[in-house]
């Protein structure tokens, strides 16, 4: 095992402030369990969760409460025992209706214990292990939550031979991968070794920005005994650092095709969170029913990296975190780049909710989006080589085919371009809207060849 800097540099990429002081230097709290949990059953990609109870029904810690609903879907588990209040359509962090199980909580009941440890796991077959990581419910913790299953079957005659451990947390504000690479380096790199046992993998690499130090010392100590094959990657700080393709880029110098996956340049990129959930599913035996989140902010009391039950609602992290000493002027789950603006604090966290930041109304900024000015820098941030001016004026006069044509499907949607935009255009919505359009568009043609 060696620490290396990343050989390559990918393009684009902006320098917002970090603000990760409010946070990083304060070690995770767990939460209280509330007395009421409102559990989503789409929280992950692909298929919502079929539930599994109904009214009235008793559960317990760890429970199967809704199962995959095919490939692409990922079961959900009570975080905790109690009874079911009820199954009802409940606004989500997205401001859409989903199907969410609201559990009265029981700190007295007991545990489900049908997944048992597998101490000897190392002697299993990949396949059991993978059945393992569907039935505990594990997803890609890092914003997308894509079944982790799914992605570590790979169709049969694509070969990943690179593992990447993103561990960048590029985002403003956030540090909860941080603290978990600090305070857990042992479980990530566990899940690590996991995950390169079911793929069977040639190289390891553990990606964290040069910002971090201590969690870059902590997962290198975690990995002594690595076999040489295994790297600590130092990546520059800037944003996107976190995307996979220009992690993949930044580790291999391989470039994901448009429109491809990253198995199709031989690399599987997963998140700190993810490896650690891997390692507690296989060797505790422990469903995903909790997860670090950062809370934080200029309007709480006192913000914190908080180990939370699934289904806490916003209000209770910001009440376990002291509360607001002033009214916020915007709410938002997730990170300032990529997250998504609430309307109230009544919605629940989910698996992939990693923070839940609150700004000022001094941090927030009304404006008036101007025509595009053509100054390039939307050009310049954006770490896809896209040209995010030509495509939002495509979509905002319908013409969907060519922005079909400039690869608008191929944007990640980080935000680097309305960052730099000076005419506060909104670069994001606007091609977040060409994307569904020339999703639904392809989708009707291939609909209309059958």
């Amino acid at each position: 095992m060696r620490v290396i800097q990343a050989p390559f540099r990918p393009r684009g990429g902006v320098h917002p402030g970090y603000f990760k002081n409010l946070t990083a230097d304060k070690p995770v709290r767990p939460m209280p369990l509330p007395p009421v949990l409102y559990v989503a059953m789409a929280q992950h990609l692909g298929a919502p969760a079929k539930p599994l109870v109904k009214k009235g029904d008793a559960v317990l810690q760890g429970q199967a409460i809704g199962a995959a609903n095919g490939f692409v879907s990922a079961a959900v588990h009570a975080p905790a025992a109690g009874t079911v209040k009820a199954l009802e359509d409940i606004p989500g962090l997205a401001g859409k209706p989903v199907m969410t199980v609201v559990i009265e909580t029981d700190p007295a009941g007991g545990a489900d214990s049908s997944l048992a440890p597998m101490p000897d796991w190392r002697r299993l077959d990949p396949k059991h292990l993978k059945e393992r990581i569907a039935a505990a419910g594990i997803v890609g913790m890092g914003g997308a939550g894509f079944p982790t299953h799914v992605k570590l079957s790979p169709p049969s005659g694509r070969v990943i031979d690179t593992l990447i451990v993103n561990g960048a947390e590029c985002e403003p504000y956030l540090t909860a991968d941080y603290r978990l690479m600090l305070e857990q380096p042992e479980r990530v790199w566990a899940g690590v070794e996991i995950i390169a046992g079911i793929l069977g993998v040639k190289r390891i690499a553990v990606a964290i920005e040069d910002n971090k130090p201590d969690a870059i010392r902590g997962m290198e100590k975690a990995m002594q005994s690595a076999p040489a094959t295994a790297q600590v990657v130092v990546l520059p700080t800037y944003y996107p650092q976190g995307a996979e393709k220009q992690q993949i880029y930044a580790v291999t110098g391989r470039e994901v095709p448009s429109g491809g996956l990253p198995m199709d340049v031989g690399c599987l990129v997963e998140n700190a969170g993810t490896c650690a959930a891997i390692c507690a599913a296989v060797t505790e035996g422990a469903p995903l029913t909790h997860r670090l989140v950062t809370v934080t902010g200029r309007p709480l009391r006192d913000p914190q990296n908080v180990l939370a039950p699934i289904g806490a609602t916003l209000a209770g992290l910001a009440e376990f975190c002291g509360g607001l000493q002033d009214a916020p002027g915007k709410v938002i789950c997730g990170g300032p780049m990529m997250g998504l603006a609430q309307a109230s604090l009544e919605s629940a966290m989910t698996k992939t909710t990693s923070g839940l930041l609150f700004l000022t109304s001094a941090q927030v900024a009304q404006f008036t989006a101007m025509p595009c000015i053509s100054c390039g820098r939307c050009v310049a941030a954006c770490p896809m080589g896209l040209m995010p001016c030509e495509l939002s004026e495509l979509v905002e006069t319908g013409n969907f085919s060519a922005a079909e044509d400039g690869n608008v499907l191929d944007c990640i949607e980080c935000g680097a371009c309305a960052f730099e935009c000076p005419a506060h255009r909104p670069l994001v919505q606007q091609l977040r809207l060409g994307k569904a359009e020339v999703a639904a568009r392809r989708r009707a043609r291939e609909a209309a060849k059958k």
